[in-house]
Parts: structure tokens; sequence; C-alpha cells
């Protein structure tokens, strides 16, 4: 069955959706290697080029936090009360394995596309 041209937009959408879905977690991770508070750290992301949504960022922020991954604190100094996450080292120690798999399936990702016919010459 052959696709309209709108389905296949559709099609696409959900893809890159489901590509960005499993890289959020690695961008804000990558994104605190310095303590930052939400709002700095969507900023920092989205000035990256990885736009997210507050609606995604603060629940996901919140997930890292109780599995142990970040640690936070509040700062109440200033107009506003703020809370600073950044890294715990099990978090450090978790992005260091993630960099290094990421790094594996972009060199893979690259022969690929390098080489679609897959000759090795």
């Amino acid at each position: 069955m052959m696709m309209t041209p709108d389905e296949k937009a559709e099609f696409e959408q959900k893809l890159i959706l489901e590509l960005r879905r499993g890289l959020v977690s690695l961008a804000a991770l990558g994104a605190l290697r310095s303590p930052t508070y939400g709002y700095s750290l969507r900023q920092r992301l989205v000035d990256a080029g990885f736009d997210i949504d507050q609606g995604t960022l603060y629940p996901l922020l919140r997930r890292l936090d109780a599995q142990g991954l970040l640690e936070s604190d509040w700062n109440v100094e200033g107009n506003r009360p703020r809370k600073y996450y950044r890294l715990s080292p099990d978090g450090a120690a978790l992005l260091g394995r993630l960099k290094t798999h990421w790094d594996e399936q972009v060199e893979v990702l690259n022969r690929l596309f390098a080489n679609p016919e897959g000759d090795e010459s």
C-alpha cells in the first residue's frame, strides 16, 4: 500500500520523535556537567540545537534525581528560589558509559551511510 504525502510526513515525524526520545536523557546528562537550574539547562540545550519542552525537561530532571543520577539543592538567594542540578558520581559514570556507547553507534552508522551497499572496499 502506498502512503500519501501526508502519511509519509506523519511517519517521518514519528521516527524523528522516537529518535529524540532516546536522546533526551543523554543530552540532559551531557549538558549537566556543571550545576545549573532547569530553565538555564533548557536554554543550554536549545542553544546547542536540542529543543526541548519544559514539560519534558522538568519531569526528566525529577526522574534522574530520584534515580540517583543527579544531585540537587535549592538556592534561595536572589529573587526566586531555584533548584540547581548537577551530575552525581553515578550520573557522571553513566554519562561516560552512554557517551562511549553513543560514539560506537555513531561510528557504525557512519560506516553504513558511507557504504550503503555493504562493500568492504
